[in-house]
């Protein structure tokens, strides 16, 4: 189970694997951060980060060394991390790489109602989805084969990662098209009837059901 971590935003991880390069203003922070493509990694709330760095700051993560200010600009803030905060950063990242953790997407929610349309429908549907996800792990090894020509491994991996899942989603759909277009699809018959007639099949209907009469205040 994942600990429960005193700033628990992703984004905090991402900064503290940041500013152990040295010390920065928040400013610099998001600039690094965007220059290292962290929004793809994760989902970054750039608006957020203020609020996240003085949370790490709050909790002895992070500790202020200076404030500089250039004319007529907002003062700024310059942070260091702290060893709390190499500890916290270093037990966070052991957790991530060990602890499998459920991660829903919306693909699953997609999938987890497709029933909703018929067949053919979802079939087309997949076709589509098959040729952007083509598109998409073309462009994604491109960048990665032409930024190994200069980046040490160690800091592409988590792109190395994500092509394969793509390649892999893409490898798992297209199976799944394969079985609705040969009609091999378990019930895929009774799933198309009940679009053609608005009958749900009896087998259906009664999983549907299952737990309906369950008395909630028992």
């Amino acid at each position: 189970m994942a600990k429960r971590r005193k700033v628990g935003n992703l984004l905090a991880l991402a900064i503290l694997g940041t500013v152990v390069q040295r010390p920065m203003h928040p400013y610099e922070m998001a600039s690094m951060l965007r220059a290292r493509g962290k929004d793809h990694d994760m989902r970054v709330k750039w608006g957020s980060l203020y609020t996240v760095v003085r949370n790490l700051e709050r909790h002895g993560f992070l500790e202020a060394v200076e404030s500089t200010r250039q004319g007529g600009r907002p003062e700024r803030t310059v942070y260091r991390i702290t060893d709390a905060g190499q500890e916290e950063m270093r037990d966070w990242t052991r957790e991530l790489l060990s602890d499998p953790e459920p991660e829903w997407s919306s693909f699953q929610a997609g999938l987890s109602v497709m029933g909703s349309l018929p067949p053919d429908e979802v079939a087309g549907l997949l076709r589509r989805r098959l040729r952007l996800l083509a598109e998409e792990t073309a462009t994604r090894r491109e960048a990665l084969d032409h930024d190994r020509q200069d980046v040490p491994r160690l800091f592409l991996i988590e792109d190395e990662y994500e092509l394969a899942v793509r390649e892999a989603e893409a490898a798992w759909v297209s199976a799944l098209l394969e079985e609705l277009t040969a009609g091999s699809f378990p019930g895929q018959a009774g799933w198309r009837d009940y679009h053609r007639t608005g009958r749900i099949p009896p087998d259906l209907a009664d999983i549907a059901e299952r737990g309906s009469t369950a008395d909630p205040d028992r």
